[in-house]
């Protein structure tokens, strides 16, 4: 195996130890858990879990950019990544401590706004990287590959889930399910799963160069750089105006995210098994979407691939809305998430295309930044609709809008293709120095 497409996999490996994380612990498991076990009531468990979000998104906008920009003033990015990766792991491990009991609503809303905060601040790095590994021209691939192995992921750590705790009758290792134990260590397997398929990236993934600043010079200089940047974004125009639509559009996936198990519990009534189920449906047809539009995307182009996507999404989203029975709910989700792979794969892969060479860390700053700045206002509008309605479905509904209005937005950025510009244009993968001290190719 060659050295390219070792790093390759790894890469797209990382994305398979880290995708249980959203997964199980936002998505599908751990919040249907805290709102019907902790909180004991779906309605107040939907509003402070969404609360929770809202602060973590805060923090990650203010903070990322920032970040990115230190990164790179510094040069490499797996330190980074090495870091906030354990402290996502540290979090979601704490999420075991979490008792079906009111008591706990105070850790259990602490422990998941920290593993959020990390498992976002790893994905502005993460996300850098995909020029390291993706030869010019196959950005868009190398990048629907990840997202579609990262889906596999999910669905395998999924699956163990739930047929290896939530549905053996008795649990292994004497868990207890009185006190939802079997439920619990769910966010167990989410850590160790991290662990054990993420070192792989640390070793073979080519890093940069370092540059030989400090953590304090890198501060001192990727700080005025990122207030310079922000200052003259119209000298990168439409950069700007794609992260303008995408900060719209993110806002309504997650949304999606967040309160896709919260919804299927409270609206149509599915148990934990069944809401595990869905879920693993929901990546299978995902992850063949991710893999199926890869190649659309380095054909026809990010762009129109991402707004296919989205019409594909307001389009099979409103029938999840009108669905009356959990069969409707099944053939219409599974649809819709059919797009929710390429939508993200394209928009990493437009954002790597946009940006320039030198900047890339600084760009995924933003772009997280696009992803977060008012990602509060999606879980937000969602727990007070809800409220207000008392109903999820009505909560729901405001995900169609945002998504309109990404897409409308997104049909005015004009794409200029940056990925040719630096030393990956060959086609090759540029020299770099690994982690192990190596230089290869």
């Amino acid at each position: 195996m060659t050295v390219g497409r070792r790093a390759v996999i790894s890469w797209c490996l990382f994305d398979w130890a880290t995708s249980p994380h959203p997964t199980i612990v936002v998505t599908f498991v751990f919040s249907a858990y805290f709102a019907q076990g902790v909180v004991g009531n779906e309605i107040e468990g939907t509003v402070l879990w969404s609360q929770a979000i809202a602060a973590a998104s805060i923090l990650v906008a203010i903070f990322s950019p920032l970040l990115g920009a230190i990164a790179d003033q510094s040069g490499r990015r797996k330190p980074w990544i090495a870091t906030f990766s354990i402290g996502c792991i540290l979090a979601t491990a704490a999420l075991w401590f979490v008792t079906p009991d009111r008591s706990s609503i105070t850790l259990a809303l602490i422990a998941v706004t920290i593993s959020i905060i990390c498992f976002e601040f790893v994905t502005v790095f993460y996300n850098a990287t995909l020029s390291e590994v993706a030869p010019s021209g196959r950005v868009g691939r190398v990048g629907g590959w990840g997202w579609g192995v990262g889906y596999i992921g999910a669905i395998f750590c999924l699956a163990l889930c739930l047929f290896g705790l939530i549905q053996t009758d008795p649990p292994p290792f004497g868990l207890n399910p009185g006190k939802a134990e079997n439920v619990r260590a769910t966010v167990i397997v989410v850590a160790l799963w991290w662990i054990l398929f993420g070192w792989p990236f640390l070793v073979f993934v080519p890093d940069r160069r370092a540059t030989g600043i400090g953590l304090v010079a890198a501060v001192k200089t990727g700080a005025p750089r990122l207030w310079r940047t922000l200052r003259n974004l119209r000298q990168h125009r439409q950069s700007a105006a794609f992260l303008f639509a995408r900060m719209i559009y993110a806002d309504g996936l997650a949304t999606l995210f967040q309160f896709g198990g919260l919804y299927a519990a409270g609206t149509f009534g599915m148990s934990f098994a069944e809401i595990i189920q869905f879920g693993i449906a929901m990546n299978v047809t995902a992850g063949f979407g991710a893999f199926t539009f890869a190649w659309l995307d380095d054909t026809l182009g990010a762009k129109p691939t991402i707004m296919i996507s989205l019409v594909g999404l307001i389009g099979f989203g409103a029938m999840v809305l009108v669905a009356n029975s959990v069969f409707w709910f099944w053939v219409f989700g599974l649809s819709l998430s059919l797009f929710i792979g390429p939508v993200q794969s394209a928009s990493r892969s437009l954002m790597v295309r946009l940006s320039p060479p030198d900047m890339r860390s600084e760009m995924f700053g933003l772009y997280a930044l696009s992803g977060k700045s008012t990602s509060f206002l999606g879980p937000l509008m969602f727990g007070l609709v809800t409220a207000h309605f008392e109903s999820q479905r009505a909560g729901m509904a405001s995900i169609l809008v945002f998504w309109a209005v990404g897409l409308t937005l997104l049909a005015l950025v004009r794409v200029k293709d940056n990925v040719g510009t630096g030393p990956e244009a060959s086609g090759k993968i540029s020299p770099v120095v690994l982690a192990n001290g190596r230089t290869e190719t």
